[in-house]
């Protein structure tokens, strides 16, 4: 007999448990953002976040990539020292203006290839202290990016630059040589 009231007073307390869980989930979806699907069944109801919606959308429109990179970029490699000019904006008195700023420094890494997600991290030395932004190279507020000399480097990330002084720091200068011009030669001279 008591066994039989305790199995009552469980069932109970996991049916109290379970209506109580119903609430937060409820209140939780109350809480999703605005953007929320509804599909009216005869029957049933069902509501989808907005996030699960954008995980269904995805951008495989070639022509959206290919029209945000930039075809003007010069032959970028680690080591060699760069001039970035970016686009800034500044807010004064509720005026829009922009201005370029050039930030001049050295080449450490390239990072997730020449694509659309490709970002370079230039470094530059200011009163003593090192000073390292990462650009990413198709981003329309870089306006161009200039080489200015070009070093030859036996390794893909420059980081050891960092603690370098002296005579260790400093790159061999070195002009890139491009295998195309080669060829254009060699068939002139045919």
């Amino acid at each position: 007999m008591e066994d039989e009231t305790k199995n009552q007073e469980t069932t109970e307390t996991s049916v109290d448990e379970n209506t109580e869980q119903l609430q937060v989930v409820e209140e939780k979806a109350v809480e999703a953002p605005a953007e929320v699907k509804v599909e009216e069944t005869q029957e049933e109801v069902t509501i989808e976040p907005a996030q699960e919606l954008a995980e269904e959308v995805e951008i495989n429109e070639p022509g959206i990539i290919q029209g945000s990179l930039k075809n003007d970029l010069p032959e970028l490699r680690q080591g060699d020292m760069v001039k970035v000019y970016q686009k800034i904006k500044e807010v004064k008195d509720n005026k829009v203006k922009e201005r370029i700023q050039v930030f001049e420094g050295q080449i450490l890494a390239m990072k997730h290839g020449r694509g659309i997600t490709g970002t370079i991290t230039v470094r530059k030395v200011l009163d003593g202290i090192g000073v390292e932004k990462i650009f990413p190279i198709h981003s329309p507020l870089i306006q161009k990016i200039e080489v200015l000399k070009q070093t030859k480097t036996r390794r893909a990330k420059l980081y050891y630059l960092r603690t370098a002084k002296g005579r260790k720091a400093k790159l061999k200068t070195t002009t890139h040589k491009k295998e195309e011009t080669e060829i254009d030669e060699s068939e002139v001279v045919e």
